[in-house]
């Protein structure tokens, strides 16, 4: 898979399949968008630190660029499954109630996102499966666009930021190496590893009445 994403990162099509892959990963979380964007990041830092002497225009891919369709494509996928959950239907309102994370993020996040809370959004989107939860959650709640949007932008925000920062600093800081990757993989599923600790932490009982 390395060596596919790669050969990738030396071409424009790295953009659509980033904003593709962190669209659809709403729905699919087992998608390695994360490890796409880190990838991304760090060939744009090799070919930095490389001097190539192919003129700046032809580099791909570009940091800004990146760091924009990453943002952009998280809230978008953000929406689309927000909007699923709130049009609802049988048989989703079926598969929401049999997973015990969905069932539990619509007892927190209603409150959350009511008292202006919503960092949970923004935590949830580092956790495996916590953007789908939060999302999903907050259409099935029928949460309103005003208080779900806003944290869903800075939540793509702040993960996308994270992703390319890890993969361009990382490979600056460690060289053009596997390692610099590897590096930046470990401390991208550290932050997810944390995240998941604080999502599920139970809500003191002072704070949920």
């Amino acid at each position: 898979m390395f060596e596919t994403v790669g050969s990738l990162t030396t071409s424009p099509l790295i953009y659509a399949l980033v904003a593709l892959s962190v669209v659809l990963d709403v729905f699919l979380p087992v998608l390695p968008s994360g490890v796409l964007v880190i990838a991304a990041a760090a060939a744009a830092a090799a070919a930095g630190a490389a001097g190539s002497p192919d003129p700046v225009p032809q580099q791909v891919p570009d940091i800004l660029a990146l760091l924009v369709i990453a943002t952009t494509a998280s809230v978008l996928g953000d929406l689309a499954a927000y909007r699923l959950a709130w049009r609802g239907g049988a048989r989703l309102d079926k598969a929401i109630a049999r997973s015990r994370r969905l069932t539990r993020a619509q007892e927190r996040l209603g409150t959350a996102l009511a008292r202006g809370g919503g960092a949970l959004v923004v935590i949830a989107r580092f956790a495996p499966a916590g953007r789908s939860v939060v999302s999903l959650g907050a259409g099935k709640t029928h949460r309103k666009v005003k208080e779900f949007l806003p944290w869903s932008a800075l939540a793509g925000m702040a993960w996308a930021g994270y992703s390319v920062a890890l993969g361009y600093f990382g490979t600056q800081w460690l060289g053009a190496t596997w390692l610099g990757t590897a590096v930046s993989l470990v401390a991208l599923f550290a932050a997810g590893g944390l995240a998941a600790y604080l999502v599920r932490r139970p809500v003191p009982a002072a704070a949920a009445s």
